[in-house]
């Protein structure tokens, strides 16, 4: 057993979120007991302890939506004019970067950010693959990387038309033979099926997924309503806008996730509140992309539940939150705005959503939930309590803070200091995939 304590314990817990000196007891992968840190000394004087030396004790972030395979984008030119719009972004990055992945580089893309996960205090992504010369096995490549930093992960690989029948068909298999391995199962992994956007996919490619899907009832993750050329083929296709297009085609419902959602109508906010279809806001990825920014403050007040991501913009959830907040008010006027919203979806909702996915609850601790815990270093310079954490939390903290990042009850990173991995061989590696990368991109 670990026991985690002597820190101020914020739990997320609904009506008792907060408490002055807590601890944390962990059995195997799963927390067992929270409370005072003397009460669970006395009750479990055998655990290994862990001493947060006053420290704010909290579950792990959680990012709902997550590209690890862009790793290899960071610091590369692009030769071409700058892109004009989200369509050309498309063509002349992402849909290039990812048709020069080996299924090597796709290991080593996903090694670092994962790392950066454990630094910035996030414990669980849900992530959304392409690799469409190297799709079979690319998902056990993210899977090997995910258990050897420790990271717990939901896959999905990408389906699209864009590089023919045939990588089409791969991407289906790699998505149910993932599904079948890891979803439902115990341990850091899982997974779903995936879908790239409307714009790629054809009505019998939907069917084609939808039929396969059938067979394992993982719901979906897909990009929908990013740009307005998603509705503006959506239009030309079908007559039909993006969500109504999906939901006639048998995509939404309750375990799929439609990432993004910029450009929804009242209809389509309907739509997805009456199918229980899962949302995920990206702001920074929005803002960075000039798509514009999703309607959050109209999908929460309608009951749509919408989480929190970074579409692999960072991996520091905390900057998300952040970014989620002064959008939320730029974009209304209202400085009040982002209150309860960025709470909502960056706790309650990404808890909800990653919930979906796994055999135990996230995002919370307490009895039964999975034992995703971090240290933050965080001198408050005012009283912090039950009623102000969250300002505590959005104006003071940040991924640097955190000292310690416990998955699964496995202890990752220590004061700083991350005990299983060799980051900087790690990084020289792919510093030399990423040249071969960059030559042939």
């Amino acid at each position: 057993m670990l026991l985690i304590g002597n820190g101020r314990l914020l739990s997320l817990v609904p009506g008792k979120p907060y408490q002055e000196d807590g601890a944390v007891a962990i059995d195997g992968d799963l927390i067992v007991a929270v409370g005072p840190t003397a009460e669970l000394k006395a009750r479990y004087p055998a655990a290994e302890w862990l001493d947060a030396r006053g420290m704010v004790i909290m579950p792990g972030m959680i990012n709902t939506h997550m590209h690890l395979y862009s790793t290899f984008a960071r610091g590369m030119a692009l030769k071409d004019p700058p892109p004009t719009n989200f369509l050309e972004i498309l063509q002349r990055l992402w849909w290039r970067l990812d048709k020069a992945l080996t299924l090597e580089d796709v290991y080593y893309s996903a090694l670092l950010p994962l790392i950066d996960c454990i630094k910035s205090g996030t414990t669980t992504i849900l992530d959304h693959h392409a690799s469409p010369y190297a799709v079979t096995g690319s998902l056990e490549m993210i899977a090997r990387a995910a258990m050897e930093t420790g990271v717990r992960t939901c896959l999905a690989y990408e389906v699209s038309d864009r590089d023919g029948k045939e990588i089409m068909r791969q991407g289906i298999a790699e998505n149910i033979a993932a599904i079948k391995k890891y979803r439902g199962k115990e341990g850091l992994i899982s997974a779903t099926f995936g879908l790239h956007a409307s714009l790629t996919l054809s009505d019998a490619t939907l069917e084609a997924c939808r039929e396969a899907e059938g067979e394992v009832g993982s719901g979906f993750h897909i990009h929908v309503a990013e740009g307005i050329q998603d509705v503006e083929d959506a239009l030309a296709k079908s007559g039909k806008r993006v969500v109504e297009r999906l939901a006639v085609n048998g995509i939404l419902g309750p375990n799929t996730i439609a990432a993004h959602c910029v450009h929804v109508t009242d209809r389509e906010i309907a739509i997805l509140k009456e199918t229980g279809t899962l949302v995920v806001h990206n702001p920074e990825s929005n803002m960075g992309n000039a798509v514009g920014c999703a309607p959050v403050g109209d999908m929460l007040a309608a009951g749509v539940p919408v989480g929190l991501g970074t579409d692999g913009y960072t991996s520091d959830m905390f900057e998300s939150l952040k970014t989620a907040n002064v959008l939320r008010k730029f974009v209304s006027g209202d400085p009040g705005a982002g209150w309860a919203e960025v709470p909502a979806m960056a706790f309650e909702n990404n808890r909800r959503i990653a919930s979906r996915f796994f055999p135990h609850p996230l995002g919370r601790l307490e009895p039964g939930a999975y034992a995703d815990v971090i240290l933050v270093d965080y001198q408050a310079p005012t009283p912090l309590g039950r009623d102000n954490w969250f300002g505590h939390l959005l104006f003071g903290f940040n991924g640097g803070l955190v000292d310690t990042t416990v998955v699964g009850g496995k202890v990752l990173m220590q004061r700083r200091r991350l005990l299983h991995l060799d980051e900087a061989a790690i990084a020289a590696r792919a510093r030399e995939l990423a040249i071969k990368v960059w030559e042939r991109f």
